[in-house]
């Protein structure tokens, strides 16, 4: 009897799943660059959903005991919500800096 019991509940969850399971749709890249060398990149995609990424680094102090890379960039995507949200942002030695009408202020 145990069995049986166990058996239909396993059953009735994995058809719970199966109709919770997201649907998944097709992202395609409609545009990539990089430009690589070695005291510099640049780099960025977008995709067919609205996803773009955007992003540029720098080697500064080259060859001292502080040499660091600078980076700046953006992104931005569709949420869930079909909100658009865009993030810009720095990184160097002061840590990674976002900025984002979402994002909370410190």
């Amino acid at each position: 009897m145990k069995f049986v019991i166990t058996f239909a509940f396993f059953a009735l969850f994995s058809q719970t799943l199966a109709v919770q399971a997201p649907v998944e749709h097709h992202v395609e890249i409609v545009r990539q660059d990089a430009d690589i060398t070695p005291e510099n990149y640049k780099y960025g995609f977008e995709t067919s959903d609205g996803t773009q990424h955007d992003e540029e680094g720098q080697l500064k102090n080259v060859g001292t005991d502080d040499e660091a890379i600078v980076v700046k960039g953006s992104y931005k995507y569709v949420g869930d919500d079909g909100v658009t949200y865009e993030v810009s942002y720095t990184a160097d030695e002061n840590g990674f800096q976002p900025v984002g009408e979402h994002l909370p202020q410190a």
